[in-house]
């Protein structure tokens, strides 16, 4: 075999190769990854529970749920640290994790916030905590069928990004509700208050669609 017949083979075999290593044996950081996204799960679920029953309970459920998260990105960024070889860009690897933990730091930002400010749920804080527990699932699924299934990965990461857009919609719809609001003192100040809590959720759908965009260039650059 010429040299030139060699690279070409090993072009045309290199994404199956990837695929190959994916399939001999669970990959670490896969799977730091998947958990990563059982918990944010987790967490987004008990975030619509919260707008369904406020209570200390439910919010301390999601502070344990961000500190297991955390401690999950530190092992992952150790492990990445530690290893010469890895299946994908640790570039990708490392900004995928700090995505997927966004999505929980600012889920927690929501619920201790109301918490400490005593702001009640309404509607557009419990659709907007429905829109980004349906963000997380999709993240979660596309994590799950990336090593063997990228193709389906990457349909899963176009939903998280109409869920994002979706998200955008109801933070513009629920800033223009507040203003619509009588512009006495009391009002004023809740105002204040919800706006910085649609903030947060906005930010945590944001985070959703750049988890979404960082699977798609896994998928487009081994797959």
């Amino acid at each position: 075999m010429s040299a030139l017949d060699r690279v070409i083979t090993t072009f045309k075999t290199g994404p199956e190769r990837v695929r190959q290593r994916f399939r001999r044996r669970p990959n670490q950081f896969i799977e730091r990854l998947q958990e990563q996204c059982r918990i944010n799960m987790e967490a987004t679920q008990a975030l619509i529970d919260y707008m369904a029953k406020p209570s200390k309970k439910n919010a301390q459920r999601v502070r344990h749920l961000e500190k297991e998260a955390d401690e999950m990105r530190r092992i992952l960024i150790d492990e990445l640290n530690r290893t010469f070889v890895t299946p994908i860009d640790r570039e990708d690897i490392h900004s995928l994790s700090r995505a997927i933990d966004d999505i929980l730091d600012d889920t927690w930002f929501t619920i201790n916030e109301m918490d400490i400010l005593s702001v009640s749920p309404n509607l557009f804080l419990a659709e907007m905590a429905e829109l980004l527990n349906r963000g997380a699932e999709e993240i979660k699924l596309a994590m799950d069928r990336l090593a063997e299934h990228p193709n389906v990965a990457s349909n899963h990461a176009v939903r998280a990004r109409g869920i994002n857009n979706d998200m955008e919609t109801l933070y513009a719809k629920a800033l223009a509700d507040l203003f619509q609001k009588p512009k006495d003192l009391d009002n004023v100040i809740t105002m204040l208050k919800l706006r910085e809590i649609y903030r947060h959720l906005f930010h945590a759908g944001a985070r959703v669609g750049d988890a979404a965009n960082i699977i798609d260039d896994i998928v487009v650059k081994f797959f």
